[in-house]
């Protein structure tokens, strides 16, 4: 009996769907809208986070030792501090090569070399160069370091560490990185908020033109789930049909975008992101369209239902 009525229900719904063909066309067009403002949403998280991610890789933390410090000195700060968890990764940079790179940087300052000449040894220590996972951790790795230093008097042989340089410029950055999540994601659920609620303003509307038959349905004695389903089917058909099209059309924009993308947003192709995370995007899209689609139907019923 359940199945039977099922059957019905579905069957009605598609009758009702392309019955009412222009109010089902009005009901796509505004949810192939919703869904497109949050398929924008999540490339624009994407990019945010590529940007953001590129930002806090330009940000370390330089270790620098004495000249007398040897090898195995380096090495031991270098396993304490990749056994932290805020650490992300750390490089090591000898004496020689510190030098090479200095030489490469100023090769063609005259004075410089020639001072270096002069010298006739190495005068640079060794460096270690220190990633943490988030920017915010930097304070607690040269902490670390810090009271390391004060308790065993500085056996390692560290002349400076660069966070204490730069600590205004890695806590306006860390800033930023909040600041920015924060808004994305505000941003975000007021879009999709809204765009929910036009959707549902239009099944509501278009159910309106439905009132009188389900009146009718009412009085012949009809279920509420009998006079309900027909609409909520009619939402995930028009939510299903909107998801394709929507992906449909995002194939063609993503592929126009993705050389501006990836020149503006640090190297993020879109049209590759699209290709590339499709699976994803197809799951979150089409489950966005059927469940606004029903939902909105749902309750939409549901005021005449109340009559």
């Amino acid at each position: 009996m359940i199945w039977t009525n099922l059957k019905r229900i579905t069957k009605s719904g598609f009758v009702n769907f392309w019955r009412n063909g222009y109010v089902s066309f009005a009901s796509i067009v505004v949810m192939v809208v919703t869904l497109f403002v949050i398929s924008s949403i999540i490339f624009a998280g994407s990019m945010l986070t590529s940007v953001l991610d590129t930002l806090r890789d330009k940000v370390d933390v330089n270790i620098y030792f004495l000249n007398e410090a040897t090898e195995d000195d380096v090495m031991v700060v270098k396993k304490h501090l990749e056994a932290l968890p805020e650490v992300a990764m750390t490089e090591y940079i000898s004496r020689e090569d510190a030098l090479a790179n200095f030489e490469l940087k100023h090769q063609n300052d005259e004075i410089i070399m020639q001072t270096l000449d002069e010298l006739g040894e190495n005068p640079l220590g060794a460096v270690l160069t220190v990633k943490a996972k988030e920017t915010s951790q930097y304070e607690s790795i040269a902490a670390y370091l810090k009271s390391e230093t004060d308790s065993r008097g500085n056996e390692y042989n560290i002349e400076k560490v660069t966070y204490y340089q730069n600590k205004d410029a890695i806590d306006a950055l860390t800033k930023i990185i909040e600041a920015s999540r924060k808004l994305g994601s505000i941003v975000t659920i007021i879009f999709v908020l809204l765009s929910i609620v036009i959707t549902f303003n239009t099944i509501r509307l278009a159910i309106y033109v439905s009132r009188e038959e389900i009146s009718v349905m009412k009085l012949v004695g009809a279920s509420f789930m009998y006079i309900r389903g027909p609409f909520v089917v009619g939402g995930i058909m028009s939510g299903a049909l909107s998801a394709v099209i929507t992906l449909i059309v995002l194939y063609p924009i993503t592929y126009w975008m993705g050389p501006s993308t990836e020149r503006l947003f640090a190297g993020i192709n879109i049209f590759e992101y699209y290709i590339s995370n499709f699976p994803q995007i197809f799951i979150i899209i089409l489950a966005s369209g059927v469940g606004i689609g029903a939902v909105s139907s749902y309750l939409a019923v549901r005021k005449y239902l109340a009559n």
